[in-house]
């Protein structure tokens, strides 16, 4: 649990209390054990994001391997520099699409640019400030941004509304029976706040529950 700027037992005793019905999910999935993805870098995450998008976490590994081999002497990771020095047919040698290089390499300018904050930076802004800056790059959505903010920084109060599991499992956790809308979610998770992240994480483990 290293790595939250918040305490889980409280958010959860909070979400509880807040909550009957997510009381019941919480008691059957046992303790928060959201764990947050390690991050040398605002460009390291996205790209790899990009790169990870709509493809299986085994194919995009696998071509996201073949991007690092590109630079076998960048024992930190490739950078911005990287990839802007890279060619086109070079990086589309690794597997990425058309779209995921223009991407990339979109990334990779707004980085060198400064346009984008640095890991630092991204901590001290605000949950609507970073989304709105990070959704500016190419192929980084609203889902793709709120994605970076709850695993890689560990942000306690996001409610990604347009993610289909999420609805799904709140359709199924609140017995209703269609989907709800992305407003009717975000009406339904006011009483969550301010962990709503937590919130959504034990929603996803309800779909694992019989």
């Amino acid at each position: 649990m290293s790595g939250f700027p918040f305490k889980a037992v409280r958010a959860v005793a909070h979400l509880k209390a807040s909550d009957p019905a997510l009381a019941t999910i919480i008691e059957a999935v046992g303790p928060f054990r959201m764990e947050l993805k390690a991050s040398r870098s605002v460009f390291g995450a996205l790209a790899e994001a990009i790169v990870y998008q709509q493809l299986s976490n085994k194919a995009a590994a696998t071509i996201y391997g073949r991007v690092e081999a590109l630079y076998p002497r960048a024992t930190a990771g490739f950078t911005p520099r990287h990839i802007l020095a890279t060619p086109d047919e070079k990086l589309r040698g690794c597997g990425l699409s058309r779209a995921k290089v223009l991407a990339v390499q979109d990334l990779a300018r707004r980085v060198a640019s400064g346009e984008l904050p640095t890991l630092e930076q991204a901590h001290a802004l605000e949950d609507a400030e970073l989304i709105e800056r990070l959704v500016k790059v190419r192929g980084i959505g609203r889902w793709s941004a709120e994605m970076f903010l709850m695993f890689r920084l560990g942000r306690p109060d996001v409610l990604p509304l347009d993610d289909y599991s999420l609805r799904k499992a709140y359709a199924k956790v609140f017995r209703k029976r269609a989907l709800p809308s992305p407003q009717a979610l975000e009406k339904a998770g006011e009483k969550w706040r301010p962990y709503r992240t937590v919130a959504s994480w034990y929603l996803w483990r309800a779909l694992e529950q019989p």
